[in-house]
């Protein structure tokens, strides 16, 4: 079996590897050049743990292929995935720019029946203007040539992407052409010999779906969020409620961690693009409006705490920060809370050592923060540094060396905006610790 997929980002790369991993032929199509040669000399666009390891073995074999030629991938391919951007508008809208300008170009370049299936997150009825694209571009060629479009969301956690995608708790496929589900069938079925996954639905169902899903995790953060807030003004403790309520099987204990805020390429993006569906259909998502302005505020938290204790003017203050990146195991920067605070900080006359394990070179690249150190370890950011705050979870912040990061910094103060340090034994080492949702 054939496929193509369109897109090298995180959701096409990792799609297409995955499916070459289990025999089938994948060819994946960019119009970045660039990025093309780069993946076929083994360098990844994306931090992904497991992904470098499985693109390499299936270029190696010939299974997957990568290519800027569209029309050249879509011939004999069964499937065709479109897995290109949704970047929000101005408006939060998601723009489809991408999604039909693909469209056009299969529609344009099709010579057989072929399933068009989005990957990419897209709104409600973007699977009819995505048929609508291809029937225009097959109308000036005059032809009439056969084809179906489905939808077929992803649900990939990034830093499990791989493991999410071989091993998938649902497969979500929109279809409305018995000939495109037969096709989508034989395609996932090496992904459910274990039992039925893949639940088949109507295509706006589908679409929808995905934006429920993602709606619903950001609900549960900004929820928890705004419970840790109140739990300090009331003295209580977050994290003995996070397990009271988290041991409910109704709730479970999954996105109930009080934070920083969430942030990444999928819940921000898409709970602005739902919001925004609803009210082009004169409807207001109360629930999911105020799940966004509590996010939003939530990215100030850490700072403000950094204010409440050192001062609103922190001119000549150093602060040590670890993490960068949105969540551990990506280099993903996108919405990523550390900007929110570093911006913040900065403006307050500070100046931000930071490190992390992956995630500096994107900051280098597309977040130019002035003011800020990149330091090649965690520890080096500490040195001279008047307190530490820990931004992203990463699993080698967990356990540090107590005794040297109280000697490198000058103060031994530490904003912990992820709960992972125990503060009743960090002062019995002499530190002062400051967390989310408790005293």
């Amino acid at each position: 079996m054939k496929i193509a997929v369109v897109g090298t980002g995180y959701v096409g790369l990792v799609s297409g590897a995955c499916f070459a991993d289990v025999g089938i032929e994948v060819t994946c199509v960019d119009i970045d050049q660039k990025k093309i040669d780069n993946l076929k000399n083994g360098i990844m666009p994306i931090y992904e743990p497991g992904l470098e390891e499985v693109v390499i073995r299936n270029f190696k074999s010939g299974r997957l292929k990568f290519s800027t030629d569209l029309g050249e991938a879509i011939q004999g391919a069964s499937v065709a995935f479109i897995a290109v951007g949704t970047p929000p508008g101005e408006d939060g809208s998601a723009d489809l720019k991408y999604v039909l300008g693909v469209a056009d170009e299969i529609g344009t370049k099709m010579t057989d029946y072929i399933v068009v299936a989005t990957k990419s997150t897209v709104p409600v009825t973007t699977g009819e203007k995505v048929r609508a694209a291809i029937k225009a571009a097959l109308s000036k060629r005059g032809s009439e040539l056969p084809f179906a479009v489905a939808s077929n969301p992803e649900f990939l956690k990034e830093g499990a992407a791989v493991e999410d995608f071989l091993k998938p708790d649902r497969i979500v496929i929109g279809v409305d052409d018995e000939r495109a589900e037969e096709i989508m069938k034989r395609l996932y079925k090496p992904f459910q010999l274990s039992g039925e996954r893949i639940i088949y639905m109507d295509i706006p169902s589908a679409e929808m779906t995905k934006y429920a899903a993602n709606a619903m995790l950001a609900t549960k953060i900004s929820f928890m969020n705004d419970i840790a807030n109140l739990c300090e003004l009331v003295g209580a403790d977050a994290n003995m409620v996070r397990r009271g309520i988290g041991s409910d099987p109704r709730i479970g204990n999954k996105f109930i961690y009080p934070g920083v805020g969430y942030g990444g390429s999928c819940f921000p993006k898409d709970v602005k693009a739902i919001i925004k569906t609803a009210k082009q259909y004169g409807y207001d998502l109360r629930v999911l409006q105020a799940v966004e302005e509590v996010n939003d505020d939530q990215k100030y938290v850490l700072s403000k705490k950094v204010k409440e204790h050192f001062g609103e003017d922190l001119t000549g203050m150093t602060f040590a920060m670890w993490g960068l990146s949105f969540k551990p195991n990506t280099d993903d920067m996108r919405e990523a809370p550390a900007g929110v605070i570093i911006d913040e900080l900065r403006a307050a006359g500070a100046t931000v050592k930071a490190y992390d394990p992956v995630a500096m070179d994107e900051a280098r690249e597309h977040y130019i923060f002035d003011k800020v150190t990149y330091c090649k370890d965690a520890y080096e950011a500490l040195v001279d540094a008047d307190a530490l705050l820990l931004v992203t979870e990463w699993s080698e912040f967990r356990i540090p060396s107590w005794d040297v990061v109280g000697r490198l910094l000058k103060n031994k103060v530490i904003f912990d905006g992820r709960n992972i340090y125990d503060r009743k034994y960090l002062k019995t080492l002499g530190f002062e610790a400051h967390g989310i949702g408790s005293k």
